[in-house]
């Protein structure tokens, strides 16, 4: 979606413009001033999406019956722009309080993005925000978090003729990744939450040994571990460390990226939102979005949009009546929620 498109439309219609973040990764801030006195809103959707190698004209939209085609179209276009289109609906009615566009870079991969926004926002931040990504008009309730490790063990290398005179670190990683399978069976074991299920961890990167005769003198693996809200948040590190030193292995944890999972606040302003979206539905999901940097900030947060199928695939859609009602639903709540 073209960012500075966004900005001069917006711009035109009163909405103060400021671009904020990396130079390569810019993402845009679009306020429109209420009258003052209430409270203020964020609408936040990513502008980015995910590589498009192989589609053939993955930007060339479409309508088909009552969906419209495209890459991105669901994740997450379609919530940006019924976001942009209820907040200029809104803002010719009136409201009281600001309403803040957020629409950033970089969510799927390293969320520059909102980091960049959340900075540039600090004392000034908005009383709520909503999150428009795809949920088919169910709102999110909890999501889980997740973690990356990258385990580096290390072995002695000898000639494998001879492997008493070193030590294996290709059969570390084994009893490694045989450790960290158990221990997933064991998580799951354990009571769910009512909404993410149960956390998870698996190895999804794994190397080590250079040569066939030779007893690998170092391997490696990346631990991926999915959290579910309420566990603790130093729980991850731990837990490899623990195996690595009940397996008495030579090795060493860093982290790579951690995000941690999130749910409903019960805060007053979360509590309003939910009650002013007219949809019913309450989901959770396993996957982590930036509603969890939100609420961190100290900004209570709801997660709501239109949805279709396909997303990250090579044919993306989005219903147009999911995106109708969502738009008709959001330029009804900002002048609410604004009093």
């Amino acid at each position: 979606m073209d960012r500075g498109a966004l900005a001069e439309r917006l711009g035109r219609r009163g909405f103060e413009i400021e671009i904020v973040g990396p130079p390569a990764r810019p993402s845009l801030v679009a306020t429109r001033r209420g009258r003052g006195g209430g409270a203020s809103l964020a609408l936040n959707g990513h502008l980015d999406t995910v590589g498009v190698a192989g589609m053939a004209e993955p930007f060339a939209a479409r309508i088909e019956g009552d969906r419209l085609y495209g890459h991105g179209a669901c994740d997450m276009k379609a919530g940006v722009a019924a976001m942009v289109v209820a907040a200029e609906r809104a803002a010719g009615t009136g409201h009281d309080g600001d309403v803040v566009l957020a629409l950033v870079a970089d969510e799927e991969h390293g969320n520059l993005g909102t980091t960049a926004v959340l900075e540039h926002l600090a004392g000034r931040l908005p009383d709520a925000c909503i999150i428009g990504e795809p949920t088919w008009l169910d709102l999110i309730v909890a999501h889980r978090g997740f973690s990356a490790y990258e385990v580096e063990l290390r072995g002695r290398a000898a000639h494998s003729s001879q492997p008493e005179n070193g030590v294996n670190a290709v059969t570390m990683l084994g009893r490694l990744l045989g450790a960290v399978e158990a221990h997933d069976a064991e998580l799951t074991a354990r009571e769910p939450h009512p909404y993410t299920g149960h956390g998870s961890m698996l190895a999804t990167v794994v190397s080590g040994g250079s040569a066939p005769f030779t007893l690998a003198a170092s391997a490696s693996a990346i631990v991926e571990r999915r959290t579910i809200p309420g566990e603790p948040a130093d729980a991850r590190a731990r837990e490899i460390e623990a195996m690595l030193a009940a397996l008495e292995l030579d090795g060493a944890c860093r982290e790579v990226v951690a995000r941690g999972p999130w749910q409903l606040s019960d805060t007053p302003a979360a509590e309003r939102l939910v009650k002013l979206l007219p949809f019913d539905g309450r989901v959770g999901a396993p996957y982590w979005m930036e509603s969890e940097m939100w609420e961190a900030a100290g900004v209570p947060t709801v997660i709501c949009g239109p949805a279709g199928g396909g997303l990250h695939a090579d044919v993306e859609w989005v219903e147009l009546d999911q995106l109708r009602a969502y738009a008709d639903a959001l330029a009804a709540l900002i002048p609410a929620f604004g009093r």
